[in-house]
């Protein structure tokens, strides 16, 4: 049962590898077979069809993201320093390059052609993301440690717009600063006075 499990772990890793480099066109099961070094029928074994499997990852990628707001919100209380730690862990990762880019942001460039399946999942991240920025910038907002102007709905919009924007411009430009040179201005206005 543990090497079903590991197998599977290594296909959705693989999987969201090629999803970000390429989208959800830009691979096949035989893409991953020859990443994890396994047949593409031991795939379909796993995920029968490559809407199983990408439905599965982006509710999985949605299951840790909420796990680690989660995790985060019981250690950081502070509304500004969580909103620069969300920040800093995109800036992270697009310097390293260990995730250039947010799977459900590429998957949802391409919203209009992905499987119905697929696009709920996606559309189920965005919501889960902006409930969860929504509620920082509310309590923001009512402790004084963060300045907003608008709703903070509107704001928590706005901020992932500009986060998934930022992530778009640093790989346009091939530059992971440009990611920081976008984002700066905003963490900047969000301090209070």
């Amino acid at each position: 049962m543990s090497n079903l499990s590991t197998t599977s772990e290594e296909i959705l890793a693989s999987a969201q590898k090629l999803i970000v480099a390429g989208g959800y066109n830009g691979f096949s099961y035989a893409d991953i077979a020859a990443v994890v070094g396994i047949r593409k029928a031991s795939i379909h074994h796993h995920f029968p069809s490559k809407v199983d499997l990408v439905r599965t990852l982006v509710l999985r990628y949605r299951e840790s993201a909420e796990a680690s707001m989660t995790e985060l919100e019981g250690n950081v209380p502070e509304p500004l320093e969580l909103i620069q730690i969300y920040a800093g862990h995109w800036a992270r990762c697009i310097e390293d390059a260990s995730f250039p880019f947010c799977v459900c942001a590429l998957l949802a460039s391409e919203l209009p052609a992905l499987p119905e399946e697929v696009a709920v999942e996606v559309r189920a991240f965005f919501r889960s993301l902006s409930a969860w920025l929504a509620s920082v910038m509310e309590r923001g907002q009512q402790q004084g440690s963060l300045n907003i102007s608008g709703a903070p709905r509107v704001e928590a919009e706005a901020f992932m717009a500009t986060i998934h924007g930022a992530m778009l411009s640093a790989r346009a430009y091939g530059t992971p600063d440009v990611f920081a040179t976008i984002l700066g201005p905003t963490l900047q206005r969000l301090k209070p006075a």
